[in-house]
């Protein structure tokens, strides 16, 4: 995957977009000096990537996120330290994107920023095995809402498709003419599976992945989902 200098994922609730954020700045960092997380899921909270703070702090990743985050306060808000990711180029920005339209007009503010596609990935996460993306047609759907809402354009694909804890190496793999046809139909190169590591930990694994697939993704999990109260 190309590490451009912001990466935003955005998609479904459900489609994996926090553990994928996550993960994606920690391997960022391996190759970055300064990277920054915003938490801009303002939508969802139940699932985010401030869960995630304890690593991304010993990784040292400074996470941007509202105040609001895991508190009772239901009064979500976009981090004006968000600016950041625009003002200072040195930076290595990653956005975790709230879910569908609603969450992605937490960065139309920002849109003027993001007219150059060689500064920035606008990657959109799909789940095979979600209800609302489980077809081409609602994938369609999504792609126009987000990018209506955001006024970015996309600049790719990854497909992220999961059960959670009950996925299988096969059942990624299944996937694999979804996201092709999702590539096509959407005019979207697909970027990358993620597969959760311990599914690939074993090279045999890994190789039968890569051919099936494609580029992949390895997916070391961070964030852990917690109710708010």
């Amino acid at each position: 995957m190309r590490l451009a200098r912001i990466t935003i994922f955005a998609g479904h609730f459900g489609s994996g977009k926090s553990s994928l954020a996550v993960a994606y700045a920690m391997w960022a960092r391996k190759h970055r000096a300064h990277v920054v997380l915003c938490d801009l899921d303002i939508v969802n909270p139940y699932f985010c990537s401030s869960n995630a703070l304890q690593c991304l702090t010993e990784a040292n990743i400074r996470l941007v996120a509202s105040r609001y985050v895991n508190t009772n306060t239901d009064a979500p808000a976009i981090p004006a330290e968000t600016r950041v990711l625009f003002d200072d180029k040195n930076v290595t920005g990653i956005i975790d994107l709230g879910g569908d339209n609603r969450g992605a007009l937490a960065i139309g503010r920002y849109a003027s920023f993001l007219q150059d596609k060689n500064e920035y990935e606008m990657l959109m996460v799909i789940n095979r095995f979600r209800p609302l993306t489980s077809n081409i047609e609602d994938l369609l759907e999504m792609k126009e809402a987000i990018e209506a809402a955001s006024r970015i354009a996309f600049t790719g694909i990854i497909n992220n498709s999961n059960l959670m804890a009950e996925t299988t190496l096969s059942n990624v793999l299944g996937t694999a003419d979804y996201a092709e046809e999702a590539s096509q139909k959407l005019s979207l190169p697909l970027k990358a599976t993620s597969i959760e590591q311990r599914l690939i930990d074993n090279s045999g694994a890994l190789e039968l992945a890569r051919q099936t697939v494609g580029n992949v993704f390895p997916l070391n999990l961070y964030a852990q989902s917690i109710k708010i109260k």
